[in-house]
């Protein structure tokens, strides 16, 4: 995909109108003591599978957003989704206009939920519109998109997050105090993986739309759990990463169907402490779980990724803590809360590209028969 050729921002700031622009600039957090806020408003940026079946419900449960608008190449598509939530027709945008946000005050932020060759395209559009912005998962195909999506974002002065919802569900925010706290001492050793048989051709297994095949669309949820469990500072800082891996793409047994991607891989990361995580990921098996050990204890999670809720238990028994009935709903509340007191999301964009940067390296190392590479975030 070439990275498309964007405007100045003199150029695109001279044309916005007088309102919007006040808007922009203006816009602050409430005042403590003040009124309840205003809901911030939202507008999704891809109708499919994801926004239909998880982001819509979700949409309907938030507490400090709305949805305001959305961005669609189906407008009758987008007149459904118009009628359902109460805004209005002219917030309906197809991807050729999505300039035009910048004079919808009613829209604070822009939720990317396209495939992910066009997750930088669809961010550094609502950039420039002024749109604080949320892409889902992986961030995109490649470190250098990464870039260009973090270098619209700051330039515009919004505030770019990744769709990572499992940071919010209540298990891991128990990982991650585990991890922080020492209850049980470093975890030094991850294991799991993620799986299912993909029998169906969607864009998930194109290299151009998906940018390679299981590890982005779910291996990426091993790479997460891990570096929850590896961030021994409660930070939720990207630096958490490993610094090496090696990795191992699964033999092919249905090649005609897996053209371009992998249709499963293995892989191991080595993290500064001497802590090891290995996991496996394929679209032609079935698994979800993962593992964390340290010297004084356990955590498990199985099923470990799904939407709904998880099974999970330590060495001293069950967990068993109340869920969210909605992951997605508390990870968009808590970037609204981050956009209106004006501090950086804890699943950043920086976040984000350390995972790209993470799954550069792994396929990297397929490629070259499982030979050990140096992560260099």
């Amino acid at each position: 995909m070439k990275t498309p050729r964007w405007p100045s921002r003199r150029t695109f700031l001279g044309n916005l109108s007088a309102g919007a622009a006040a808007l922009l600039l203006t816009r602050r957090a409430d005042a403590q003591g003040a009124p309840p806020a205003k809901k911030l408003g939202i507008a999704l940026c891809g109708l499919g599978g994801y926004a239909t079946g998880q982001l819509k419900p979700a949409l309907k449960l938030t507490q400090h957003v709305e949805l305001r608008g959305v961005v669609t190449g189906s407008r009758e598509k987008g007149q459904a989704w118009a009628k359902e939530f109460g805004f209005p027709e002219k917030s309906i945008y197809n991807y050729a206009t999505m300039s035009r946000l910048v004079d919808n005050p009613e829209i604070d932020i822009v939720y990317v939920v396209t495939p992910n060759s066009l997750h930088p395209e669809h961010t550094i559009a609502a950039a420039w519109a002024g749109k604080h912005v949320i892409s889902e998962k992986p961030m995109a195909n490649s470190v250098a998109d990464c870039n260009a999506m973090l270098t619209a974002c700051r330039v515009n002065k919004v505030k770019l997050s990744i769709g990572y919802r499992l940071q919010f569900e209540p298990h891991y925010v128990e990982l991650k105090r585990l991890a922080r706290d020492k209850e049980f001492g470093p975890f030094l050793k991850m294991t799991g993986g993620l799986a299912f048989t993909v029998n169906r051709r969607v864009w998930r297994v194109e290299k151009a739309m998906a940018g390679g095949g299981p590890l982005m669309d779910i291996g990426i949820y091993c790479i997460q759990a891990a570096g929850m469990a590896a961030d021994t500072t409660g930070t939720a800082q990207p630096v958490f990463a490993p610094v090496a891996v090696t990795a191992r793409e699964h033999p092919k047994t249905r090649p005609d169907f897996f053209r371009d991607v992998e249709e499963g891989i293995d892989w191991t990361m080595e993290y500064a402490n001497g802590a090891k995580a290995e996991f496996s990921t394929s679209y032609n098996a079935s698994g979800d779980r993962f593992r964390a050990e340290a010297a004084k204890g356990w955590i498990e999670f199985a099923p470990a990724f799904q939407y709904g809720a998880l099974k999970v238990a330590t060495n001293q028994g069950p967990l068993g803590l109340v869920v969210p009935p909605s992951q997605q709903a508390v990870q968009i509340d808590d970037f609204a809360r981050c956009v209106r007191e004006h501090r950086e999301s804890p699943v950043s964009g920086e976040m984000g590209r350390r995972d790209m940067v993470i799954i550069e390296a792994i396929y990297k190392s397929a490629a070259q028969g499982g030979k050990r590479v140096e992560v260099k975030i």
